[in-house]
């Protein structure tokens, strides 16, 4: 088993789908595709690649450290008590456990991602 992992940003697999929870949805409809493609660390650390269309969520890590490159789209982060920042394809940022604010995708976004929980 190689230790080398490649992330396909276009992967040919059918992905996972799923929709906010609707506690966390702000609003628009967004919907998620998910295209889980390693773990590691009996399970605590994913990476992959994630797509969201518009739409506005409440965005809390708990416990989770995610870092995301942006490969195409736009999003506004605004975390709590903070101004929003905008990230744009070939923008790169973390969340920190305890992140709590609002993720909004402007135009539809897919990313890289990689968590540890």
């Amino acid at each position: 088993m190689s230790l080398l992992k490649t992330i396909d940003p276009a992967p040919a697999f059918e992905p996972k789908h799923a929709l906010p929870a609707p506690e966390r949805l702000i609003s628009g409809s967004p919907a998620f595709k998910t295209w889980a493609q390693d773990s590691a660390k009996d399970g605590t650390v994913h990476t992959g690649v994630w797509q969201a269309t518009p739409g506005e969520t409440h965005s809390i890590k708990g416990e989770t450290f995610e870092f995301c490159h942006i490969l195409e789209g736009v999003i506004e982060l605004t975390e709590q008590g903070k101004a929003p920042v905008i990230y744009r394809a070939g923008d790169s940022f973390v969340m920190k456990p305890g992140y709590v604010g609002v993720w909004k995708t402007i135009e539809t976004v897919r990313k890289i991602y990689v968590t540890v929980s």
